[in-house]
């Protein structure tokens, strides 16, 4: 083994810490040496994408730790669980699923664990600051915390995550290291209109396009006189993760690392650059779409991926205030529980639930068999829900905006406003 570990490593390693504690220093230490770590570093906080129940392997591996008396060393959360703990019932969630998710949400929990259960812990909990060495799972969550944060993780693979966390360490590598967060690829975005640059729905589309042509380098943005909003870099780093395995991004002039086009390069020229149009985003648009067209029928908008905000929540208010959905359409939102109790007191989910909204906390579709067989066509404003579901769920799908998802919720049909995607 060629790297280095401190006294502290060695003594997790020697079983001082109890079991649990030293077979994550194991995996830990034996990941650093095959990423070519040369030693370990401290980190502040983590988020954990193993809390995911995905079978008896990952169950058998967390009541391993949590019974070998393994505790998390740094502020923990958790991502979204197999399962939504007291909603499953609501829809189709067999229980011979539900109980060994719900158990794996039991075992992260005697780990000490925050049980946010989300995909967007950001949005709720303390965020780490910019230079911040954190050790995060779940690709949407990594992307964030590195681009619009300008904390430092790797993408840390479900499992690995957790021995972070029980050792306060992590190999230190990749995006953990200064030299190794500079763009390599300029995406030049003069040549998008003024009207789609004022349009959200840019911003998932953009990202997936952009993912699909960066093959995990680091992009850089700018020349769009637009200032997308935090929700927008969501979505915008979410599609890149999705499609391109994209861990951090800069903006020029918003996010923290690009203050300018050459400090993002660390000095360095631009190999390559990349100047989208209305053109390829429009067709961008249309690939997200998989068997699903335009005046189709509906059976569920699905909106929540990453888990909605309190901002999106507002959003939606205004969009469904004094509506109602189609009899044959079904709206579902997806978001954890902390955002969901900040709707409700906010009075937004009231609007929703007169439409005929409904929301599901702690998991997503992606993530728990939730969906009935009669559920066959989607719709989202979500890249990432569009990219992953015709695959995992077998379903066909179309992506619009957060408007175009309401007016088709209401029309029980697939409808979109074309005007900003045809000027």
């Amino acid at each position: 083994m060629s790297v280095r570990l401190a006294s502290g490593d060695l003594a997790l390693l020697q079983e001082e810490e109890g079991e649990g504690a030293r077979l994550a220093m194991s995996i830990l230490a034996r990941m650093a040496d095959v990423v070519g770590a040369r030693e370990l570093l401290d980190i502040t906080a983590a988020h954990i994408d193993s809390s995911l129940y995905q079978g008896p392997a990952t169950l058998e591996f967390a009541e391993r730790l949590a019974e070998g008396g393994a505790r998390v060393q740094v502020p923990t959360t958790l991502n979204v669980s197999g399962v939504d703990e007291h909603g499953w019932r609501e829809w189709d969630v067999p229980a011979s699923w539900a109980e060994p998710a719900r158990r794996q949400m039991e075992a992260y929990e005697a780990m000490g664990c925050e049980p946010t259960w989300t995909c967007a812990p950001y949005q709720t909990q303390a965020r780490p600051g910019a230079g911040e060495q954190v050790a995060w799972g779940e690709s949407s969550a990594i992307v964030f915390a590195n681009s619009v944060l300008g904390a430092r993780t790797e993408r840390y693979p479900d499992l690995l995550d957790i021995c972070c966390a029980v050792t306060g360490r992590a190999p230190a590598a990749g995006l953990h290291l200064t030299e190794n967060r500079g763009g390599q690829v300029l995406v030049d975005l003069s040549r998008v209109p003024e009207p789609l640059g004022a349009e959200s729905a840019l911003y998932p589309v953009l990202g997936h396009w952009v993912g699909l042509r960066v093959a995990g380098q680091i992009p850089v943005l700018d020349g769009l006189p637009a200032r997308p909003t935090e929700d927008d870099l969501k979505a915008l780093g979410a599609a890149m993760a999705s499609s391109g395995a994209v861990g951090l991004f800069h903006w020029v002039g918003l996010t923290p690392e690009a203050p300018d086009r050459t400090t993002a390069f660390h000095g360095r020229e631009s190999s390559e650059r990349l100047r989208p149009g209305l053109v390829e985003l429009r067709a961008a648009r249309d690939e997200l779409g998989s068997g699903l067209a335009d005046a189709d029928g509906l059976d569920l908008v699905v909106l929540g991926s990453p888990h909605f905000s309190l901002s999106e929540f507002a959003a939606l208010a205004r969009l469904v205030d004094g509506r109602r959905r189609h009899p044959k359409v079904r709206l579902l939102i997806t978001t954890g529980r902390a955002v969901r109790a900040l709707a409700g007191k906010a009075g937004y989910l009231d609007a929703v639930e007169a439409f005929g909204g409904e929301l599901t906390v702690d998991t997503c579709i992606l993530t728990t068999p939730m969906l009935p067989g009669g559920i066959r066509r989607l719709m989202t404003n979500s890249a990432k829900y569009a990219w992953y579901a015709p695959g995992l769920l077998d379903r066909a799908v179309a992506f619009g905006s957060l408007a175009d998802c309401v007016e088709s919720a209401v029309a029980g049909r697939v409808t979109r406003d074309d005007s900003a995607w045809t000027c």
